[in-house]
């Protein structure tokens, strides 16, 4: 059976004694199962709170963390960056890279990305790279040659994807409370296991779904044959109906 992924990306939210709540109840809730990958990824200056309380709390063998962006250097003049290195030093195995927030409201390209990806598998912090269309671009019939130059130009240095993630959102399905329609996310994840099964010869890399994912449609997305899991973004600020979405 293939392992699901479930990763909460908290955004810019929560304070220390949410954070601290929020992996109290977690704790009383989690159940281990090992066809699933647990990952939140709190702002990173919660992020040695959030390790201190999985270890206390007895589940850091059940839940990973992540950081929600890093800069493709490991020190230096870089004003209100983190590095990958920094990342790890704190507990984080995962970053997130290339969110439509972080291209459309920073201004990241994608080939600024790719140099993030590149630097995070020289350091071992394993990428989450985002990629997805806007609704302009899917009204135009552009969603894949959009999401191709995405992939292309974000994993242009990479030539082993040991370690890789990569994960759909569709621009026009997060938090809008609008999502993909099973058929349109299956249809583009499968797309882009195809490119990267033909690019590096493998088709474990894991391909998650993300755009407005709650506890009553992620079930319609696992089920089908081509998303190995979800980044979730305002639901998984709860814990309850974080855990709600595991299958």
């Amino acid at each position: 059976m293939r392992k699901i992924h479930l990763f909460g990306n908290w955004k810019m939210n929560m304070l220390s004694q949410e954070t601290d709540s929020f992996f109290t109840i977690l704790a009383e809730r989690l159940t281990q199962s090992p066809d699933l990958c647990l990952a939140v990824f709190p702002p990173s200056v919660y992020l040695e709170r959030s390790r201190r309380s999985i270890v206390e709390l007895g589940i850091a063998d059940k839940v990973s963390l992540g950081v929600q962006n890093v800069y493709h250097e490991d020190k230096g003049a870089f004003t209100g960056e983190i590095s990958p290195s920094m990342a790890l030093d704190l507990g984080a195995s995962y970053a997130i890279l290339g969110h439509s927030e972080r291209r459309s409201l920073f201004g990241e390209t994608s080939e600024f990305v790719g140099r993030k990806v590149s630097f995070c598998f020289q350091k071992g912090l394993r990428p989450v790279l985002c990629v997805g269309e806007t609704l302009e671009d899917r009204d135009k019939g552009l969603a894949w040659s959009v999401v191709e130059e995405q992939l292309s130009k974000g994993l242009l240095d990479l030539s082993d994807p040991s370690g890789l993630l990569v994960a759909y959102e569709p621009v026009w399905a997060i938090g809008t409370g609008r999502s993909a329609s099973k058929e349109d996310a299956q249809g583009m994840c499968c797309d882009i296991r195809n490119w990267l099964a033909k690019k590096y010869d493998v088709r474990d890399i894991p391909v998650l779904y993300g755009g407005s994912v709650k506890p009553e449609n992620a079930g319609e997305f696992f089920s089908t044959e081509d998303i190995d899991g979800a980044l979730v973004g305002g639901a998984s600020l709860n814990p309850k109906s974080f855990l709600d979405m595991i299958p």
